[in-house]
This record gives C-alpha cells, sequence and structure tokens, in this order.
C-alpha cells in the first residue's frame, strides 16, 4: 500500500481548509478507504472535529487522527503511507514553513478558495510556494453562491492563470457548517442533500486527478 497524500493549502485565513479537510477525510472514508488526518494547524481546529466525530460515532468512526509539526510529519509520512490509502494534510494559514513542507509532501495539493478577487490576489503566495514544490494543484471554489456570474468570471481567469480549477464546486450551504459541529461529513449528515451532492461529485474528480488515479486501488 502506498497512501495518497492530499495537502489542503491556503494561506488566506477563513478560505474554508478545515472544512474542506473534514469534508475530504469523511468522504474518503464512505468509500471503504483508510484514512488518516493530519492537523499541522496549531488552532487544531481538525482535531476538534475529530474529537465531535469520536463523541458522534462512538467505534464507528474509521478516521485516525495524527497531530503534529512538519518536521515530525516528513519522517512519519512513508510510515504513514505504508498504513493508510488516504492522507489528508490540514495547514496553518501565515505559515510557510509548515506549509512547504506538507506541500512538498503532496501527491495533490487542493486550495479552497471563495469567488472574490481579494481572495484570487490572497492565493498567490501558496501558489507561488506550490509551483517551487513543482506539486500539482486542484484549486476548489468554496463558499460558492446560487445563480452568481462572478464564480464563472473568477473561474475562467483562474484557467487563463494556468491554473486547474475543479469542474466541481462547494456551494454556500448550511449542511457544510452543521455537519462539521457534529463530527461529521455532509453525506452523513444529509446523505441527499445538495452539499452532499456536490462533494461526491468533489471526490470523483479528485479520483479522476492524473497525479491519483495511476496507483490509487480505489479510484
Amino acid at each position: 500500500m502506498t497512501g495518497k497524500v492530499f495537502t489542503i493549502a491556503q494561506h488566506k485565513g477563513g478560505a474554508g481548509k478545515t472544512t474542506l479537510s473534514a469534508q475530504l477525510a469523511a468522504s474518503f472514508d464512505q468509500t471503504g478507504g483508510k484514512v488518516l488526518i493530519v492537523d499541522v494547524d496549531p488552532q487544531g481546529s481538525l482535531t476538534e472535529w475529530h474529537k465531535m466525530r469520536c463523541q458522534t460515532l462512538g467505534r464507528k468512526n474509521k478516521i485516525t487522527l495524527f497531530q503534529t509539526q512538519g518536521w515530525k510529519m516528513m519522517r512519519e509520512l512513508p510510515r504513514m503511507q505504508r498504513e493508510f490509502d488516504y492522507i489528508v494534510i490540514d495547514t496553518p494559514p501565515h505559515a510557510e514553513s509548515e506549509s512547504s513542507i506538507a506541500i512538498r509532501l503532496a501527491d495533490l495539493v487542493l486550495m479552497p478558495m471563495q469567488p472574490s478577487p481579494l481572495d484570487v490576489w490572497a492565493c498567490a503566495p501558496t501558489i507561488k510556494i506550490i509551483m517551487q514544490e513543482k506539486k500539482p494543484l486542484m484549486l476548489v471554489m468554496n463558499r460558492v453562491p446560487a445563480r452568481s456570474n462572478l464564480n464563472t468570471s473568477i473561474q475562467e481567469k483562474l484557467i487563463n492563470m494556468n491554473i486547474q480549477v475543479a469542474k466541481s464546486t462547494l456551494g454556500n450551504r448550511v449542511a457544510f457548517a452543521s455537519s462539521i459541529m457534529h463530527g461529521l461529513g455532509v453525506h452523513e449528515y444529509d446523505a441527499r442533500g445538495m452539499a452532499s451532492i456536490e462533494m461526491q461529485s468533489l471526490i470523483k474528480e479528485i479520483k479522476k486527478h492524473k497525479s491519483v488515479k495511476d496507483e490509487s486501488k480505489a479510484a
């Protein structure tokens, strides 16, 4: 087994990194894969989500948590990849050294971004690090308002900058926050809701990415 590593990176705070990390982990768990979440953010929000998940699901929770620092993660990752199918790393904002290490270890970097010109400008430092580390990037449009022309304009601008943008977008939906509050993914919270449908679509797209699909037995 060689587990696939997904680093969730974005220097701008409030972009939805931890929410995306938790939702990805829960979705990967749904597919039957063995999932590890790595919380590198000193704020520990992903760790709190995992604690709540353990309270909500008890022994039914199969997701493993590892809270660490970047340099320790470098040492431990080879062992982790032998034990887990999917490894999701949540990085801190405004910490270039920690983010750089996590990006360097990734098979695919996922960057959540809200459809705003300010967010486009703010993502430049993270994109610079990803380019320096020569890692594949998939940008995920997050908290997208319904019937918004701005999202299309932002996506076109990013594509013109040769940045891969996921076709699947995540809407500005209460279910994302509500599921996190209970330590769940949206498919566990409301399997038939639009948030769940959006996450399923994103997971399919991620698994088809060339950096993931060739060796992943779950693709």
